[in-house]
């Protein structure tokens, strides 16, 4: 964890981390890491593996996917979208739609109740 000048070491009130190095990949898998879980919303990174993905399925709030590393293929409201690196999405709150890795690559969720 990378530090600004002046920070405590035990600063419990803010923290600094480099996202794309927050969750790592996990062959044959999707791994993921909740950063936030609360009643207002919650923000979850995800690392996919290469062929791996998340089936059709519907979220109940709005969603905000970044694009950390790499390159995702989504569908959305059956409308096909490729990601790249630095790249975001919004998805309304009650839209189908799937995520897939055909090569490895690391999102940040973020999702407003």
């Amino acid at each position: 964890m990378a530090q600004s000048k002046g920070q405590p070491e035990n600063d419990t009130l803010a923290r600094i981390d480099k996202l794309v190095d927050a969750v790592n990949y996990q062959e044959g898998s999707v791994a993921s890491k909740t950063l936030i879980d609360k009643e207002t919303g919650t923000i979850i990174l995800f690392a996919f593996a290469k062929g791996q993905g998340l089936p059709a399925h519907i979220a109940p709030f709005d969603i905000m996917i970044s694009i950390l590393e790499g390159k995702a293929e989504l569908v959305v409201a059956g409308k096909p979208y490729v990601l790249d690196a630095g790249e975001m999405i919004t998805i309304p709150a009650k839209t189908a739609h799937t995520v897939k890795a055909a090569k490895p690559f690391k999102m940040m969720m973020v999702m407003v109740k």
